[in-house]
């Protein structure tokens, strides 16, 4: 038996809210003391925003970068300081723990502008495995051990305007804090895949996992 969570389950859960401290990093000396401030956690939450394009051959560069701990996540806006050498640092840090989901997808589109070299990140969607659970978005991983779903309403706005809005900075912490807390209750041990109620036979798969594998 494999665990799954169909698109109607996660819709009938209730909202998920991020409670923590939300800080907006848009200079390079703010980045610095982030950084400073991260390296002070022992896990990392990772995830990137891009403008989405509306017209084809249109494409931008990532705009911003979140990193979060289980109280606390930072917003780097890369459209307006670039990748500090601190940042760079710690994303390459192989001894600082940074997991995140569909994270080849974010080092590809971040290598379009930046040079680093990752290291010390964990991919949520091999990780899951280990507990029979098949599906690969952060919503339905989120729905499935916490019984709470992601809003996505924020995903397409324009995460390059001046001022983030506190429904995209919401948006965008949850996002980066939901992959601390998937890895953290996982590597406690609090997850028990027989008495989850989203269990379903080998050949109810392919109705219930979502194609898309980021959101």
């Amino acid at each position: 038996m494999n665990i799954s969570i169909s698109k109607q389950q996660l819709a009938d859960l209730p909202p998920a809210h991020f409670s923590g401290t939300i800080v907006v990093v848009d200079t390079p000396m703010a980045a610095d003391s982030a950084v400073e401030e991260l390296r002070k956690a022992n896990l990392i939450g990772f995830d990137t925003e891009t403008r989405p394009s509306f017209k084809k051959g249109q494409n931008y560069d990532v705009a911003l970068l979140q990193l979060s701990c289980l109280d606390t996540c930072y917003l780097f806006r890369l459209n307006k300081i670039g990748m500090p050498d601190s940042l760079k640092d710690l994303l390459e840090d192989p001894e600082k723990t940074k997991v995140g989901l569909s994270i080849h997808d974010d080092f590809r589109n971040l290598h379009k502008t930046y040079e680093f070299e990752p290291n010390g990140f964990i991919e949520l969607q091999t990780y899951v495995t280990q507990w029979n659970i098949i599906d690969k978005s952060l919503t339905k991983l989120y729905g499935i051990l916490f019984g709470k779903r992601l809003s996505k309403a924020q995903r397409l706005s324009n995460w390059e305007t001046e001022q983030l809005s506190e429904s995209q900075q919401h948006y965008a912490a949850l996002d980066a804090y939901a992959c601390t807390k998937i890895y953290s209750y996982l590597n406690e041990g609090n997850f028990e895949p027989d008495k989850c109620p989203y269990e379903i036979a080998d050949d109810e798969q392919s109705l219930n996992v979502t194609t898309d594998e980021k959101i």
